[in-house]
C-alpha cells in the first residue's frame, strides 16, 4: 500500500511539473530549438549546393566576431561553436545578434540614463580632497562619473552586516520607520518567514499612505513565486513589476537578468549586498549548510544613486517616465571629514562598460599590502587571472574565500579548474567549511572596500544588471576586514596536493565546461 501511495505521489509530482508554467515554458523552448536544429537537418540534402555559402557565412561570422568589441573569452567560445557545429553554430550566433528586443532595451536604457545624469552631479570638492589622500582612487571616481554617471559622495554613513540575520533585523526597523516611500529591487523573493514578515510591514505602510514599489526578476523568482504574483501585490496596494519576465520564446534578452539587491527608504537609507529576500539568506532554513552573506546600509547623500538606479529600472520596465527629483534628497553643504567616501555604482550589460570588473581591477591593481575577496563563484577571464596573479607575484597578499558546499555543481567544477594556476602564482584560496559563501566583497589595505552583487563570473561581470558601492577611508572598512578574518578561521586553505587529488572525471568535466563558461 505504501509503495502504491509513493508511486501515486511521484506520478502526481511529475504531472505537476510537466503542466506547471516551468514545464510549459521549457517544452515550448525545446520545441523551438528542435525546429531550428530540424531545419538544418532537413536542409542536409541541399548542403552540397549551399556548402560554399555556408563557408562564406561562417567566415563572415568569425571575422565579425574577432573585430567586434567585447571580451575575448566570449569570442573564443563562439568561434569554437561555429567551427565545431558550422551550420547550427552560425545560426545561433546570428540569432543572438539579430534580436530587435535587445536593441530596443539597450537604446531605451541609454536614453533613460542620459536623462538622469542631471540629477547626479559630481562634488568636485570631495573629489579634490580624495586626490590629496589617494590620487589613484580619484581616477576611479572620474571613471565612474564620466563613463557611467555615478558621483562620489562624502556625507554618507555606512553600516556593514556580516550576515543576513543582522541585515534582516535592521531592515525591519527601517521599514517600520518609513514615512514617504519604499523601493525594493531583488533578484530572488521567496515566500517564507523573511518575505512574509517584510510583506506584512509593507501592507501596513501602504495603509499609512506610504508609496511602496517592488521589482523582482522573472528568472530569479521562476520557482519561488506564483506566475502572477505581481498582481497579488498590486491588489494589496503595492506597485509591482517583473523585470525580464520569462517568456516561452527564444530570445537573448532573457540572458540578461536583474541581479541587483536594492532597498531604498525615504531616500534616507539604502541597502545593497548579496542578500536576497529568502529564508536561506537569514539561515532560517538550511540549503547548503550555513549561508555566509554580507550587505551594507548607507545613510546620507549616496542613497540618491541607489534611488536613481531603482527608478531607472522601474521606468525601463514600466515604460512610464519617472519624476526623479520627487524622490532625491538635496546635497548637504560642507562635509564631515570622518565619513570617508562612498561611490555607489550600477552595471548594465548594454553599455560596453564592465563597471563591476573595473572596480575589482582597481582595488587589486592599487593594493599595497593585501586584497581579500569573498565570492560564491570563480569563473575568470584572462584579464582577471592576470591581474590576480600579477598582484600576488608582486608581494601583495591575495586571498580568495570560496564555498566548501556549492549551490551549483557545474559552477564549482569550473571554479576548481582555476585553483592550480592561482595557487601556483601565490594566490591563497580558502573554502568555508560550514557551508556556502554568497558574499561579494573586496577589501584592501584597511582603507578600501566594495560591497555589492557582482559575482566573479561571466554572468556577474558581463551579462547581468548589477550594483555595488565603493568605500574608501571609512571606519566601516575595518569592520569588513575583521569579518573576513573571523570567517577565515572557519575555512581551510586549499593546497596543491588537494587540487591534484581531485577525481579525474571531475577534472575532465570542469575543463570541458570551462570552454563554455562565457555562455553558461
Amino acid at each position: 500500500m505504501k509503495v502504491q501511495e509513493t508511486q501515486t505521489r511521484a506520478k502526481k509530482g511529475i504531472t505537476r511539473v510537466i503542466f506547471s508554467r516551468i514545464g510549459i515554458i521549457a517544452a515550448l523552448l525545446i520545441v523551438q530549438i528542435l525546429i531550428l536544429v530540424g531545419s538544418v537537418y532537413y536542409l542536409r540534402e541541399f548542403l552540397p549546393l549551399i556548402y560554399g555559402l555556408i563557408i562564406v557565412i561562417e567566415a563572415f561570422a568569425i571575422v565579425h566576431l574577432i573585430n567586434s568589441p567585447g571580451n575575448p573569452a566570449f569570442k573564443m567560445t563562439w568561434v569554437l561553436l561555429i567551427l565545431v557545429f558550422p551550420v547550427v553554430g552560425v545560426l545561433f550566433y546570428l540569432f543572438t545578434k539579430m534580436q530587435p528586443g535587445t536593441y530596443r532595451v539597450s537604446n531605451r536604457l541609454a536614453v533613460i540614463h542620459l536623462e538622469t545624469r542631471k540629477y547626479l552631479s559630481q562634488d568636485t570638492e570631495a573629489v579634490g580632497e580624495m586626490w590629496e589622500n589617494k590620487p589613484a582612487n580619484t581616477l576611479l571616481a572620474h571613471y565612474l562619473y564620466k563613463q557611467v554617471g555615478y558621483p562620489t559622495y562624502k556625507n554618507t554613513e555606512v553600516k556593514y552586516f556580516p550576515n543576513g540575520e543582522t541585515k534582516f533585523e535592521e531592515m525591519k526597523i527601517r521599514l517600520r520607520e518609513a514615512k514617504k516611500f519604499i523601493f525594493l529591487e531583488y533578484f530572488i523573493i521567496t515566500e517564507g518567514l523573511m518575505w512574509d514578515t517584510i510583506l506584512d510591514i509593507l501592507k501596513k505602510k501602504v495603509a499609512e499612505g506610504v508609496e511602496v514599489r517592488v521589482l523582482y526578476d522573472g528568472m530569479g523568482t521562476l520557482t519561488t513565486l506564483p506566475w502572477h504574483y505581481n498582481r497579488e501585490l498590486e491588489a494589496c496596494g503595492i506597485k509591482c513589476h517583473v523585470v525580464g519576465k520569462l517568456t516561452p520564446f527564444l530570445s537573448s534578452i532573457q540572458n540578461n537578468r536583474d541581479h541587483r539587491k536594492i532597498l531604498v527608504i525615504d531616500g534616507k537609507y539604502g541597502f545593497t549586498g548579496g542578500i536576497n529576500l529568502a529564508d536561506e539568506y537569514i539561515n532560517h532554513i538550511n540549503r547548503f549548510g550555513y549561508w555566509k552573506d554580507t550587505a551594507a546600509m548607507f545613510t546620507g547623500e549616496a542613497v540618491n544613486s541607489f534611488t536613481t538606479m531603482f527608478l531607472e529600472m522601474w521606468e525601463l520596465t514600466s515604460g512610464v517616465e519617472e519624476k526623479y527629483d520627487k524622490y532625491l534628497l538635496p546635497r548637504q553643504k560642507g562635509w564631515q571629514r570622518s565619513s570617508g567616501y562612498v561611490i555607489p555604482y550600477g552595471d548594465t550589460p548594454f553599455d560596453n562598460e564592465n563597471v563591476g570588473e573595473e572596480v575589482y581591477f582597481h582595488i587589486i591593481n592599487h593594493a599595497k599590502k593585501y586584497v581579500h575577496i569573498m565570492t560564491p563563484y570563480l569563473i575568470l577571464d584572462n584579464e582577471m587571472i592576470t591581474t590576480l596573479t600579477r598582484a600576488s607575484k608582486s608581494g601583495i597578499e591575495v586571498i580568495i574565500m570560496m564555498p566548501h558546499v556549492p549551490d551549483k555543481w557545474y559552477a564549482y567544477a569550473v571554479a576548481k579548474t582555476y585553483y592550480k594556476e592561482l595557487i601556483t602564482a601565490g594566490v591563497q584560496i580558502y573554502e568555508f567549511n560550514p557551508g556556502f559563501v554568497h558574499a561579494k566583497i573586496f577589501v584592501s589595505d584597511d582603507d578600501t572596500a566594495t560591497v555589492g552583487t557582482v559575482n566573479l563570473d561571466y554572468r556577474g561581470l558581463y551579462l547581468h544588471f548589477e550594483c555595488g558601492a565603493f568605500i574608501y577611508d571609512h571606519p566601516e572598512v575595518l569592520r569588513i576586514e575583521d569579518d573576513f578574518q573571523d570567517t577565515l578561521k572557519r575555512c581551510h586553505k586549499v593546497s596543491l596536493i588537494e587540487v591534484d587529488k581531485r577525481n579525474v572525471f571531475r577534472i575532465l568535466v570542469g575543463k570541458v565546461l570551462r570552454l563554455l563558461a562565457p555562455l553558461m
